[in-house]
């Protein structure tokens, strides 16, 4: 990307917790441009970036992370605040000045100035992976502490979209995340990630309005979601109705 926060930006996306596979990427793509591009450096300061909160490495890396155990537990406040004092940030599905939505969370690195890139990225991946056990943890509570309460909300969650005739976006995340809980804790067995990921992907607005080939108004995009979102999932279950 040119000249958004800062003047270029390099991106790499990996599925999984595989952030030094992401990064390598990026550092042999910015190894070339820098061979053509002469990168503002500091001795002191390192990168000078157009942000200030990005100077130094200039490196951002954020993990997308689904935590709707320590939400239903309530425990997700501690976990963020204690984010906050080791040095990291979160931010919503879609980053900065997003809201959370479907108990996603963007957790990513605050500092960018007196640590080395690699330092940086073994410092998110052990904090994230503590935060994955905390979230493990909070699923055996759930299903120990309110076992069939939570299978009743899940599976309440699954059957609104498998057969709900209009459904906003915030409506269809919020049930995604709840049946992708119900796949995690293996109670749903014949639906795949891949198919959440698709759902939650393409019910959104543009995505729908591509898919008809025009501009929706929201009631018009609400109808068009949860008749695509039907069409998924009984073609997952082999049920038309």
């Amino acid at each position: 990307m040119v000249n958004e926060e800062d003047h270029l930006r390099l991106q790499s996306l990996q599925s999984g917790l595989h952030i030094a596979d992401a990064f390598a990427a990026v550092e042999t793509l910015d190894a070339e441009l820098g061979e053509k591009i002469p990168y503002a450096f500091h001795n002191e300061f390192g990168f000078l970036t157009a942000c200030p909160t990005n100077v130094g490495t200039g490196l951002r890396a954020s993990v997308l992370i689904h935590l709707p155990g320590l939400v239903l537990t309530k425990e997700i406040a501690k976990v963020l605040a204690g984010l906050q004092q080791v040095g990291l940030t979160y931010r919503g599905l879609y980053g900065e000045g997003s809201e959370v939505v479907g108990n996603f969370f963007q957790i990513s690195n605050q500092t960018t100035l007196g640590r080395r890139e690699g330092e940086l990225l073994d410092y998110l991946t052990r904090v994230v992976s503590h935060v994955i056990e905390r979230e493990q943890e909070a699923r055996k509570v759930l299903l120990r502490d309110a076992g069939y309460i939570i299978e009743d909300k899940l599976w309440r969650a699954y059957g609104t979209l498998r057969y709900a005739r209009s459904l906003t976006f915030d409506e269809v995340m919020s049930y995604l995340s709840s049946v992708r809980l119900a796949v995690g804790l293996k109670l749903i067995s014949d639906l795949s990630v891949y198919t959440l990921n698709k759902l939650l992907i393409f019910s959104q607005p543009a995505h729908l309005a591509h898919a008809e080939g025009r501009e929706l108004t929201a009631s018009e995009a609400n109808l068009a979601r949860a008749r695509y979102v039907r069409g998924i999932l009984a073609s997952d279950t082999g049920s038309t109705r």
